[in-house]
């Protein structure tokens, strides 16, 4: 059974691997980051959703859609939404925190040996991505700013099929602006499921309604 049960993982690996198909220019990736993916000073929840089964315990909701497009073969841009919200708990005075924003995205993936970087794994890869534009974190009778918010760091793509993949990525995030505090920064860690769609498959959708 144990050799069954081996044998099975190698064979699920060994066909899922990551060739320029998934990241080659005219293709398009849509999907979401668990998370805000800005500064969230009431933000206690690693994967951005969190909720408290006591009474009074607090809540924490948190997502980043994004979508992108391929511009040439390992570089995408595109957009990302930024929505939060997280209420703590009573006992620490139930603060209540909202974060929006909209920004530009772009990510560049880095090929196998590229700039000495080992990919790890043949069905990963790594990759580069930073955002900037309007967003605002609010807190209720705490800090808040509202202006311009910007993120940089590395990330991994792991793809569990060929054209869907399971992405963690650490990044600097800023937000300088107005408000009772003019400038928040932190370093966030990020979780996601990202799918990517083919140009030629995408043109069967736009051209096909009955198939979506």
């Amino acid at each position: 059974m144990k050799k069954i049960l081996i044998l099975s993982v190698m064979v699920l690996l060994g066909c899922v691997t990551v060739s320029n198909a998934q990241i080659q220019e005219g293709n398009f990736m849509i999907g979401s980051d668990f998370g805000s993916g800005l500064i969230n000073p009431g933000n206690n929840s690693i994967l951005g959703l969190n909720f408290g089964l006591n009474d009074g315990a607090g809540y924490n909701l948190g997502l980043s859609p994004k979508v992108g497009y391929f511009v040439r073969d390992n570089f995408m841009l595109g957009a990302v939404a930024n929505i939060g919200f997280t209420k703590s708990p009573e006992s620490s005075g139930s603060t209540e925190t909202t974060v929006y924003g909209f920004q530009a995205l772009s990510r560049y993936y880095l090929s196998p040996g590229e700039k000495g970087v080992d990919n790890l794994l043949k069905h990963g890869r790594f990759f580069v991505e930073a955002n900037a534009g309007i967003a605002g974190v609010n807190v209720a009778g705490g800090a808040t700013t509202n202006g311009f918010a910007f993120g940089v760091g590395p990330g991994y793509s792991y793809f569990i099929t060929n054209n869907v993949a399971l992405e963690t990525n650490l990044k600097y995030n800023g937000l300088v602006g107005g408000g009772n505090t003019t400038y928040q920064n932190a370093l966030g860690l990020n979780f996601g499921v990202q799918v990517f769609i083919p140009s030629s498959r995408a043109k069967e959708l736009r051209d096909n309604p009955d198939m979506r």
